[in-house]
């Protein structure tokens, strides 16, 4: 089953202020994730039962799987320094 990605405003806007190369890689990275949210390589983050993240380079994609829905919601893509603090 195909599932859905959608995105946060914050996300969104994240992905719009990366370098064209650096966006290019991560969206799609992301469209991916539409086939198969739990990639090789995919970490759950502790704390939470639907966050997981994903590494491209130094950037991390957190995002949360809603099965019951077939949706993937990305909700923040940062640098690795930033992505878990409240920046």
């Amino acid at each position: 089953m195909k599932y859905s990605v959608e995105f946060s405003r914050r996300a969104a806007r994240q992905i719009d202020d990366l370098e064209a190369n650096l966006r290019i890689r991560v969206i799609k990275r992301i469209e991916a994730l539409s086939d198969n949210p739990r990639p090789l390589g995919v970490q759950k983050l502790a704390g939470s039962e639907d966050d997981y993240r994903i590494r491209i380079g130094d950037y991390r994609v957190v995002y949360e799987i809603r099965d019951a829905l077939l949706v993937v919601l990305v909700m923040k893509v940062a640098h690795r320094r930033q992505v878990y603090g409240g920046t």
